[in-house]
């Protein structure tokens, strides 16, 4: 197999060539067809979420199963699948036990705490595969499993209390771009919030239908009912929690943020909330994909070469592209 492999926080991914994997009881093997470029993997490279050991990153796989180990039911080998950032939990701790797996005491991610899908070949936990939507194309379908993924969960998050009509955006990437779409499906209004003069990806949230976008430090034109945070940016919450209304939340979708600057009771007050969201579960990635399809969401992707990742993964860090990246071998 060839991958591109993070050694240690800070250093450039470097090709490597190793034996194919053999999957083990309950694992299937994939061809490699597409892996998106996920802000999770920069927070990897920066040290942000430490590793333990030499990694191959990436979690928005899209491959085809060519081998399974033994005990694998409900796929066959030829299927199409999608390898999402929750890789295994233990499904013996409480929060396994109560529903909440993607609160385990003991989990695995993918392209994480085990190998990912920056490279041609990647095993994976049969139980935690998807079938994708054949409306996608292999590269269209990378950024559903986990931009699409995490965006939907953040959206229930927020749409959990009131009635939400108005809903904002912050940091108007892969996933805001995503559910923005699927938002839009379900009669919400958007309105997008981008870093301060991107006209490229206010640009795309007008054409994708927001009713308004600007950058996160301009005032928006209506009180929001619900704002998510796609954004690793503390300073954001401030921001968000001025901008919605009595009641509303604030929905934190990153796995990490900067500093949440202190603020004044009175943004928090009026029963407004702040929430975070971390990771997912099987019953999102069972919900999601088929939802999105119906809805019609059709990512917009910029493809690169599996050997330029480090070029892809610099270009999503100073944003120069819209929507999503993806790596194909």
């Amino acid at each position: 197999m060839y991958a591109m492999l993070l050694s240690s926080a800070g250093a450039p991914l470097e090709a490597v060539t190793r034996p194919d994997p053999e999957p083990g009881p309950g694992e299937i093997r994939l061809k490699v067809l597409a892996c998106g470029v996920c802000r999770t993997d920069l927070h990897l490279l920066d040290g942000d979420l430490p590793i333990r050991r030499p990694v191959v990153p990436g979690h928005e796989v899209v491959g085809r199963v060519e081998a399974m180990g033994p005990g694998v039911n409900g796929f066959e080998i030829g299927d199409r699948v999608g390898v999402p950032w929750l890789g295994r939990t233990c499904g013996a701790c409480a929060y396994c036990r109560e529903g909440s797996e993607n609160l385990c005491d003991t989990p695995q991610f993918t392209g994480w705490s085990r190998d990912g899908g920056y490279a041609d070949i990647i095993v994976a936990d049969a139980n935690f595969c998807f079938p994708i939507p054949s409306q996608y194309s292999d590269v269209e379908a990378a950024p559903l499993m986990c931009a699409g993924l995490i965006g939907y969960r953040c959206w229930r998050k927020a749409c959990e209390g009131r009635p939400v009509t108005t809903l904002g955006l912050y940091g108007f990437g892969a996933a805001a771009h995503l559910l923005a779409q699927l938002a839009l499906s379900q009669g919400q209004e958007v309105l997008a919030f981008t870093r301060p003069g991107d006209e490229a990806a206010q640009r795309l949230a007008v054409e994708l239908g927001c009713r308004w976008a600007g950058g996160s430090d301009e005032r928006p034109p209506v009180e929001l009912d619900a704002a998510i945070i796609f954004a690793p940016v503390g300073e954001l919450v401030p921001q968000a929690l001025s901008a919605v209304r009595k009641g509303g939340v604030v929905v934190c979708g990153g796995i990490h943020m900067s500093q949440i600057p202190s603020l004044p009771y009175s943004l928090l007050w009026q029963e407004r909330r702040l929430v975070s969201v971390a990771n997912l579960t099987r019953a999102d990635a069972q919900a999601y994909l088929p939802l999105a399809a119906k809805a019609g969401v059709r990512p917009h992707t910029t493809a690169y070469p599996l050997s330029e990742a480090n070029t892809a993964l610099d270009d999503l860090r100073h944003g120069r592209f819209t929507g999503a990246a993806v790596l194909v071998p």
